[in-house]
Parts: structure tokens; sequence; C-alpha cells
């Protein structure tokens, strides 16, 4: 049996990085994690491909070659995943679609054949066999959440790795927190599940095998959701394997705040490759923080927890929300004093929004508040609901923020407070996989250009050269971590300048 996987075009959004790739070689930012899973579960004697719209475009002659499309996508790549269910019908092609998207909407999408509700690994099986003897049902539901152990490991081969930015793994599925506007509970479950340490191994060997040598992004929605498993068993496997590879990987991940608590698990994060983790700050008013069930944030210094991260080496990526009813009119200002102060470089701030099934969309429908459906992007103008705030004063708000921390004068102020705060890995050679001449070669280049663009070229170059001299003099080995942060530093600002021009 001939199957088609196709993944739809992700639209611009903050997480996209399209502004990213023209300085590397690369096509996308992460390849299609659940995809490559899902094949993996199917039988060896089936022939598939796979076909990522954000790496290269869909043909109608593959769409003919198919004798079943499998189609996923996220609520973010609604309408590429409508387009390419046209093109799959239209040429009278039978699709199976799973993931997010139609998960939440499935009753909108009456022309797709086949859809599985949830996860895959509790009804692949049975899809399957009624695949092979054609009585195939419309709707596959998980009636529960599956244990990992069930997860086999990606099927890498059917991706050229080398076009991706980053390679992706998952060591857990669920959150134990349960925020009101966040659909992870919905998706995965509030009960954490991890993978055994030999799974994240298994993983680990192919990831290397296949030829990623750079970075990994670890997928969890809260890596640290079981500390005691994490620490324990996950990461003395994962350092165990580095020293035995005489190789680490660069890992990023999702952590929830409370990782500043624990000094072993930092050390051991740390010990393990980590070096860059998104957190949840979401909002600095204790009171919003109360209304959204944030209560692992409250009572706390967060700038403290925040450069006790950075201290330990780790950079700190975060979310932050305004439109919360409870939010003062302080709030913006709020947001811009605490991330210009914590150095929290990369700052995704969104509006609100209420995603189908979770409690916030619940209550908002209760009290006949709900404007649209939620469109999955997490930074954008769109509001899909009536906000306590008056709705103009709160878009003005969040575009002054919007445009104050992607301003390059208060961005290149972060960098300098980061990097005041951030600890400098230092490996011994034998733990790192021997780089060649046309590697080291290719990477002066790109730094180079990055030095062109973004100290000749673009606004904001005065506060690059500042910086830039001073590391030079001061603590040269923070280049690296500069050059990349200042790649970031022109995309965000073009991305938000966009953004705030279409509204």
């Amino acid at each position: 049996m001939k199957i088609l996987f196709i993944y739809p075009l992700l639209s611009d959004s903050f997480w996209s990085y399209k502004g990213v790739l023209k300085f590397t070689t690369k096509k996308a930012y992460l390849p299609p994690l659940g995809i490559l899973t899902v094949a993996a579960m199917l039988p060896e004697n089936w022939d598939l491909k796979l076909i990522d719209m954000n790496v290269g475009p869909l043909t109608d002659g593959e769409i003919e070659q198919a004798d079943y499309i499998f189609l996923s996508a996220m609520t973010i790549q609604r309408e590429s995943a409508a387009e390419v269910i046209k093109r799959c019908k239209k040429s009278g092609k039978k699709i199976v679609a799973g993931g997010p998207l139609f998960t939440a909407d499935f009753d909108e999408f009456a022309e797709v054949d086949h859809i599985v509700l949830g996860e895959a690994e509790s009804v692949i099986q049975k899809l399957i066999e009624d695949l092979e003897n054609g009585c195939a049902k419309h709707l596959y539901r998980s009636e529960y959440f599956v244990e990992l152990s069930e997860s086999p490991v990606p099927r890498w081969s059917l991706i050229n790795v080398q076009d991706y930015l980053s390679l992706s793994m998952q060591s857990s599925r669920g959150c134990p927190f349960d925020c009101e506007f966040c659909d992870v509970v919905v998706l995965n479950g509030h009960k954490l599940r991890t993978k055994t340490p030999k799974q994240i191994i298994s993983e680990l060997e192919e990831i290397y095998r296949v030829g990623c040598r750079g970075d990994v992004f670890v997928v969890d929605d809260n890596f640290i959701g079981n500390k005691r498993i994490i620490k324990d068993d996950i990461l003395p496997a994962m350092i165990e394997w580095s020293d035995r590879k005489k190789f680490h990987f660069w890992f990023a991940t999702q952590v929830s705040i409370n990782m500043a608590d624990d000094v072993v698990l930092m050390d051991e994060m740390f010990k393990a490759g980590f070096y860059k983790v998104f957190v949840g700050i979401e909002s600095v008013s204790q009171e919003s923080l109360s209304e959204c069930g944030k209560v692992n944030n409250k009572n706390r210094n967060m700038v403290t927890a925040v450069q006790t991260l950075q201290n330990h080496g780790f950079e700190v990526q975060a979310g932050f929300i305004v439109g919360f009813d409870s939010d003062p009119e302080s709030i913006f200002q709020d947001q811009i004093n605490f991330i210009q102060e914590s150095g929290i470089v990369v700052a995704m701030v969104g509006l609100l929004g209420a995603p189908k099934g979770t409690k916030l969309y619940q209550r908002l429908k209760s009290e006949n508040r709900l404007l649209t459906e939620w469109a999955g992007d997490n930074v954008s103008c769109d509001l899909n609901f009536i906000p306590k705030m008056d709705s103009q004063k709160l878009l003005k708000g969040y575009k002054t923020i919007l445009r104050t921390v992607y301003n390059p004068r208060y961005y290149y102020q972060r960098i300098n407070t980061l990097l005041q705060q951030y600890k400098l890995r230092s490996y011994p050679q034998d733990r790192r996989d021997s780089v060649s001449l046309w590697d080291t070669l290719k990477t002066s280049v790109r730094n180079l250009k990055v030095v062109v663009f973004l100290g000749f070229l673009k606004s904001g170059r005065w506060s690059f050269w500042k910086l830039f001299i001073s590391l030079l003099h001061k603590k040269p080995a923070a280049l690296p971590i500069l050059m990349n942060l200042a790649v970031q530093s022109y995309y965000f600002k073009k991305f938000s300048r966009k953004l705030i021009k279409s509204t």
C-alpha cells in the first residue's frame, strides 16, 4: 500500500523562524515529529513517502501515486490543510487525518474520509486492519491516554535531516498543571506519562545515526513534570550515553519555573547538554496568575528564579500573556519592565486566546463572550473573545509591548543582561564530536554574514557593535551566543512590525 504523508505549511508565526533560516542552509525549523512517529507504527511492507510543505512543494503527481493520503496538522495550519484536502479530494484520493486540528475540530472536516481523534498508538492497529480490508470507519477515537512504552522510535529515514535547523524528540506527554487557557491537558492529559531511559537512548542513537550533530528540541510540554523520574532515570542515562559516545547534543526544552528550586536537577540537565529552556511566565500580576490557575508561578520572585536558571547555564525564553480579566491597566509597562530586568531575550508575548476544549473556552462560552474560534497563533492581534479591558486599549498596550521589547536598543540590553548572568559552557575536547574543516569554514562564513548584515546594513547596528566590541575584549567565548541572538533580533523585529501594521 502506498501512503503519502503530508505536513501542511506553517503560516508565518513567532516560532516559524523563517527570517532566521536565510542565514543558514536549512529549509525549516523543526520536522513533523508526530508524522514520523505514526509512520514507525505502520507495516514495514507499506510504501511510505513524506512531503513536508515547509521544505518543498507538494505536486499533483505525488498525490496521484498514493493509495491513501495521511494528513496531520495543528490549528495554525488550518488554511494550508484545507487546501491540501481540496487538492486530494479533487484527485479522488481518500484521506486519513489526525493531529490537534482534526482532534479539536473533526466535525468541520466531513470531507475527510477517516479521522483519528487523540493519540494514534491505541487505535493504529485497528485502522491498519480496516484499511487493508477496505472497511475503514470515519472516526477512530482514542479512549485513553497511552503509556509511552507503546510509542516507537520515529522513522527518520522519511526526511532529509539536513533540511532542518533542529531535530526533535519526546520524552513525556501531559502536564501536572492545569492552566485555564491551555489545551495541553485536553490533548495529552493531566497525568505525566514518560518514556523509559532505554527508549530515550534508542532515539538518541537513531538521531545520531541519521547524521544530526546539532540542536535537538525535546518537545515535552513540561520536561520536568516528574522531577524524580527525570533526575533518577532519564538524565543519568542521557549523560552516560554522551560520555560513552564522546559527544553531546545541544538540547532545548520547555519547563516550569520550579526548575530553579532544584540545584541537582539544574546541574544534571547542564551535564546532559541542555542549554535553553522555555518557561511559561504568563503574567507579573498575582491576580491574573490566580485567575488562570498558574499557581506554580505565584508568591515567588520571578526575576530571581530566571537569573538562577541563567546562572546555571540556561538561556531562558519565556511566554507572556496580556488580556486576563484581572489585568490592571499598568500590565503593559509591568510586563516590559520584567522582561528587561530579567534578561529574557526571546520573549513571546501574546494576547490571551481560548482554544476549544479548555476551561477558559467553556467559561467564556457560558458568559457569552466568545467571538470566533482561536486561530492557533500565540502571537497575533486577533481576539477571539470579548475582554474585560476595553479592546482598543488592550490592543494598543499589546502593540506597545511588541514595539518596545523588539526594538534593537532594548533587545541588545537584554542580551547584555543575560550574558552578565549566564554560565558559559566549557567541555573537554573528548566530549565533542569531530568537526570537519568544512563545517568550521561554514560556521565562520555564517558569522561573517551576520556581522555584515546586522553590523552595517540594518538598524540597531550601533547596539550590535557596542555589545560585540565589549564581548570581544571581556568575554569572547560569549560571541557565538550574541551571533545567534542577533540573527533572531532581526527576525523578531521584522515579524513584530508586520504584526503591528496588519491591524
